[in-house]
């Protein structure tokens, strides 16, 4: 096993309670966390152009994913400009 697997923090969520949580969120935030499941990390801008959503519905829904403990962020590795985010699962 690698350093990593053994030092892992467990997952904050079974699948289960990360469905539940989910289905109370807006339409956005579900094709973002959808979008997320394929191709994490990703950028807001990345989100935007994948998801066809708006940058401002983006936000909105990365604002209640993160509030919810759905999704988390870093800077990027190739840009550290930039934030790129990922699913808490």
């Amino acid at each position: 096993m690698s350093a990593l697997t053994e030092n892992a923090a467990p997952a904050p969520f079974t699948d289960e309670e990360f469905r539940d949580t989910l289905r109370e969120l807006p339409p956005s935030a579900k094709l973002v966390a959808k979008v997320l499941e394929d191709d994490a990390p990703l950028s807001q801008g990345e989100l935007a152009e994948n998801s066809l959503l708006p940058d401002r519905t983006v936000r909105y829904a990365l604002n209640r994913l993160e509030e919810s403990d759905l999704v988390d962020s870093r800077y990027s590795f190739t840009d550290a400009r930039k934030q790129v985010y990922f699913l808490t699962v």
